[in-house]
C-alpha cells in the first residue's frame, strides 16, 4: 500500500482541507509541526515515515487566484528525494507540456474538475507521470462526463478523490472506488478522502487499492510510525 501524505496548499501556507469546502480552509494547526509553512509541515509528516512521493493541492492555481509556484519549488529544494504529484488546475496541452519540462522530477495530476473535455488527458495518457484525479461531490462526477466512461483515455495512475469526505473521518468511500477499479482494469487506483486510519488502509488493500492520499490522520496521530511496518 503505497500511502503518499497530502500538501493543501493556499496563500503559501498548508491548509486544513475538509469536505472540499475550500472558503472555510484555514492554516492548520499540527503536533507535527510548530507552523503552518509547507517545509515545516513536510518536515513534520516525515518524521512520521520516510514517505517517497506527496500529493500537493495549489488551490490558488485551481481556483485561479494566483499560484504557489515559488513555494513548491522550496519543497523540492528542501527535499530533493521526494516526488512531488501536483494539482496546479492544467487544463491545456501547451501548459501540461510546460509543466513537465520545468519540473522533471515531478508529476502532474489533472484534476477532473478543472477540465473542459478529454482532451488533455488523452493526449497524456501514456506519460508515466501524468495523473488523472477523477474527482466527485457527492454522488456527482465533477468534470467532463466522458472522461468517467471512457476509461480507454485514463492514464496508468488514477486518483479517486471524494470531495465531501475529505478531512471527514467518515471513512473511503469503498463502493465508489470499487466501481472505478472495475473499469480501470490494470491500472493503479489512489484513494483520497476519508481515510481514518491503519484499518482503513487495510481494507483499501484488500480491495485492490494501490495506494491512498492521506493528511488528517496523519496529522491527528490516527496513523503512527508503528503502522507503515505492516503495509
Amino acid at each position: 500500500m503505497h500511502v503518499i501524505p497530502v500538501l493543501d496548499i493556499k496563500d503559501r501556507m498548508v491548509v486544513r482541507a475538509r469536505m472540499g469546502q475550500r472558503a472555510f480552509y484555514q492554516p492548520i494547526e499540527t503536533q507535527l509541526s510548530k507552523t503552518s509553512d509547507p517545509v515545516d509541515v513536510a518536515r513534520g509528516l516525515l518524521s512520521v515515515h520516510s514517505f517517497d512521493a506527496f500529493y500537493v493541492a495549489d488551490l490558488d492555481a485551481i481556483e485561479r487566484t494566483g499560484d504557489n509556484d515559488a513555494t513548491l519549488d522550496r519543497l523540492r529544494r528542501a527535499f530533493p528525494g521526494v516526488t512531488f504529484w501536483v494539482d496546479n488546475g492544467i487544463a491545456d496541452v501547451g501548459r501540461a507540456r510546460d509543466w513537465i519540462s520545468a519540473a522533471p522530477s515531478g508529476c502532474l495530476v489533472l484534476g477532473s474538475e478543472s477540465q473542459t473535455d478529454p482532451t488533455l488527458v488523452r493526449h497524456f495518457a501514456n506519460d508515466e507521470r501524468i495523473i488523472l484525479s477523477l474527482d466527485f461531490r457527492g454522488a456527482s462526477f465533477v468534470g467532463p462526463p466522458q472522461l468517467l466512461t471512457d476509461p480507454e483515455c485514463w492514464p496508468r495512475r488514477i486518483i479517486v478523490m471524494t470531495l465531501a469526505q475529505v478531512g471527514s473521518g467518515a471513512g473511503p468511500d469503498l463502493a465508489r472506488l470499487r466501481e472505478i477499479r472495475a473499469l480501470a482494469l490494470e491500472r493503479a487506483i489512489y484513494a483520497a478522502g476519508g481515510i481514518r486510519d491503519a484499518a482503513d488502509l487495510a481494507a483499501l488493500k484488500r480491495l485492490g487499492i494501490a495506494g491512498a492520499l492521506v493528511a488528517t490522520s496523519l496529522h491527528d496521530g490516527r496513523l503512527a510510525r508503528a503502522d507503515f511496518s505492516n503495509l
